[in-house]
């Protein structure tokens, strides 16, 4: 049996910022690494401070997390992805590791951003008549953003932002139904730099306002342990059943992604533990890839802390992120048993075995240990679903995990300990909890104040101590705040999109085009197909939607799930709404397929990172983390066409709901097999491929196709039967 070590931390990070431009971190030396240290601190305690005692007016708060970002993105990213860090600390033309030019770009993009809310009050009566200095750092702006972007995510979304930008200037030029009057680039600054329709969107207030809190979130619960503790939590659940390993990468990626937000880092950091126990019991290296990089991108999907695309939804839709939790619940539970019973039944097929109570940790000594990590856990997802603002959640989040790492000792707690984590927690819940009306501000503030005082007075002089230090707190907000930029720069950028769809109102020509190909598909397949199997409509919107999912995975190859959801719902969503799809299940049906990407090949960088950590091949592993993923590609098309399945759309009823939730479930263990060539006893050909026909059939929402797949099921069901009777017997 093959044996691999797990790699250590050092090559889990080289690896990480190989394949994710997004943590390709340039290597400072003093004083610039100080500088960037105290300015990305200074970053998270901004957003640290809006989000407990109260925000800043609305152009003012994304004006200074803008100029932050973006600045910090020419100190932290270099120009190049494989600069040579020796040459720049040692040109003439460097200061502490970061080229001089990047400094004043730096100045440069934070001045142009800060212009709008701090130079100028008269800015409403500027917006379509801007003067020179309005276009000049207009100008500054837009061109320094592009270059952020490349640096911090490469190419591909500048590119596209780019070719919208042109589309706009170069309106009259183009043929058919997609030329327009052409806008001056006056008039295109005025739009994109002026107006909240562009750079200073949606996208940006939605990353200032949310994501970078439950970012910083993810890195601090990290910190303290609770990331380990649902690993021992997914090892202790799933370990000892056969293909074990497997098994506790489906839960541990699950429970991890939660916090981590990104599939690559989920990939890296739990595959660093999973797939060396995968292959070391008997899984294939590409198939054990496979496994980890496929779970690892459910982490974006499952409530109750999702990616960033989850909080857009709040703000697009206008509804409370309580029903954005609901809506997702059972596609991601699809998602994951999908996975786990495909790598059920290649245990069992290939004789795999679980692992030894030897290999596995004591859910009981973790749990002593690490249970007061949940705390901050379950504090934020009462406050989400008790109605209060999420960026509330994230800061009682945040704030609690402080006070379990300052308070709370990986052993021995004492009297003290206990004084510390009950009265600290009591306190944070009294600023969460209690109306302290017109002085709220203020007076949170100064209860804080109080707090922090009150640990100094316990650790000086009482012998307080946790399970971390006011380093790893300092080392937490630099970290989140360097996760963040990518993010950060990625929601400007897409602002110009944006910005460009409404100026020129290219959105509704291109829902026009996708409805004409749609309905001209469907008129087509109606030739073939009796009348009595289809109508116009439901074959002109799944064209629709097979276009859709088409060109979210294409973006998606370049561009981050969040970008890519933006994009996508700007331009392909109302194609969908007009066709009579609920938004809500528009919004989902593209995030879904945008999330899909990270293990499609050719760029599938998930499965890519995890190829990396179980020496197999990178299109081989992608390929195979598709097929595990299957059922994330066929959910979203049943919950377009049966909506109950999100729970809290228009005219939910629970006799929809329990028929499309049975068949599949059913459908998608029936499906497993099929890709498994394994049910009860080891698949001859035709037997998949009824399995597959049944699957596709008991998937489709409806009574009828349901009871049509269950016929078609059951020859395969009495071959296996005997198959496995007879083996039994031979035994």
């Amino acid at each position: 049996m093959t044996t691999q070590t797990a790699p250590n931390p050092v090559d889990l990070q080289a690896l990480e910022e190989k394949l994710d431009p997004e943590m390709r971190f340039r290597a400072l030396i003093p004083p610039a690494s100080s500088v960037v240290k105290l300015l990305l601190i200074a970053l998270s305690i901004f957003h640290f401070y809006t989000a407990g005692f109260g925000l800043l007016r609305e152009t003012t708060h994304r004006g200074v997390h803008l100029a932050f970002v973006l600045g910090l993105i020419f100190l932290v990213f270099a120009a190049r992805p494989n600069a040579d860090p020796q040459g720049e600390r040692s040109s003439r033309f460097a200061w502490g590791g970061v080229p001089i030019l990047d400094w004043l770009l730096a100045v440069a993009v934070a001045l142009s951003v800060l212009y709008i809310p701090y130079v100028f009050d008269d800015l409403a009566f500027r917006v379509g008549n801007p003067g020179f200095w309005d276009v000049a750092f207009g100008t500054v702006l837009l061109v320094t953003l592009l270059e952020a972007t490349r640096r911090s995510m490469g190419w591909p979304l500048p590119l596209i932002a780019i070719g919208f930008t042109v589309y706009a200037l170069a309106g009259p030029y183009f043929p058919g139904l997609l030329k327009h009057a052409g806008a001056s680039w006056s008039q295109m600054i005025n739009h994109q730099y002026l107006t909240s329709q562009g750079i200073y969107g949606v996208a940006v207030g939605v990353v200032a306002t949310y994501v970078f809190h439950f970012v910083l979130f993810g890195v601090m619960a990290t910190r303290v342990g609770l990331g380990q503790l649902f690993l021992d939590l997914a090892s202790s659940i799933a370990g000892r059943f056969a293909g074990g390993p497997a098994k506790v990468s489906v839960f541990g990626s699950g429970l991890f992604g939660m916090l981590s937000g990104s599939s690559v880092a989920n990939a890296v950091t739990v595959g660093s533990l999973t797939i060396p126990a995968m292959i070391r019991v008997g899984y294939k290296r590409e198939f054990a890839g496979a496994v980890e990089a496929a779970a690892s991108t459910g982490g974006q999907i499952t409530p109750p802390v999702m990616g960033a695309a989850a909080f857009l939804m709040v703000e697009f839709l206008n509804i409370s992120y309580q029903s954005i939790l609901a809506a997702a619940a059972v596609p991601a539970f699809m998602h994951f048993f999908g996975v786990f019973m495909q790598v059920h039944f290649v245990a069992k097929r290939d004789g795999l075995r679980g692992l030894t109570p030897e290999e596995m940790p004591r859910l009981r000594e973790s749990f002593r240990m690490r249970w007061p990590t949940l705390i901050p856990l379950v504090l934020m997802i009462g406050i989400l679903v008790s109605g209060r603002t999420p960026y509330l959640a994230a800061f009682t989040g945040i704030v609690s995990c402080m006070i379990v790492g300052l308070t709370s000792p990986i052993q021995g707690m004492r009297a003290i300990n206990w004084l510390g984590l009950v009265g600290f927690h009591v306190l944070l819940l009294s600023m969460a909890f209690i109306d302290w009306g017109m002085e709220a501000d203020f007076i949170k503030l100064s209860l804080f104040m109080a707090g922090v005082v009150v640990w100094w007075i316990m650790q000086r002089f009482a012998g307080l101590r946790g399970r971390i230090d006011t380093s790893v707190l300092a080392e937490a907000f630099e970290t989140g705040a360097k996760y963040a930029l990518a993010v950060g720069a990625a929601a400007a950028t897409v602002g110009i999109v944006i910005g460009v769809v409404t100026l020129t109102g290219v959105g509704f020509k291109i829902s026009f085009i996708v409805t004409s190909w749609a309905q001209a598909i469907a008129a087509w397949v109606m030739l073939w197909l009796p009348a009595s199997l289809a109508d116009v409509n439901t074959l002109t919107l799944l064209a629709a939607l097979f276009m859709t999912g088409l060109v979210c995975i294409i973006m998606g190859c370049g561009i981050p799930t969040t970008a890519n959801y933006i994009i996508m719902v700007t331009v392909a969503a109302p194609t969908l709404v007009q066709l009579g799809v609920e938004p809500l299940v528009a919004h989902f049906f593209v995030f879904y397929y945008g999330v899909l990407a990270d293990i499609t090949p050719p760029v599938a960088l998930a499965a890519y990172a995890a190829a990396g950590m179980a020496g197999s091949d990178p299109f081989k592993t992608g390929t195979q983390a598709f097929k595990l993923g299957l059922a994330k590609a066929l959910v979203p098309f049943v919950f377009v066409f049966s909506p109950s399945l999100l729970l809290v759309t228009k005219g939910f009823n629970w006799n929809d709901f329990f028929i499309t939730l049975v068949g599949c479930i059913v459908g998608i263990v029936v499906l497993a097999a099929a890709l498994s060539q394994f049910l009860l006893a080891p698949m001859k050909r035709w037997e998949s491929l009824l399995c597959f026909l049944s699957a596709l059939l008991l998937i489709a929402p409806g009574t009828q196709s349901g009871l049509v797949g269950l016929v078609l099921l059951i020859p395969v069901l009495l071959n296996q039967w005997r198959q496995r009777e007879a083996a039994g017997a031979l035994t």
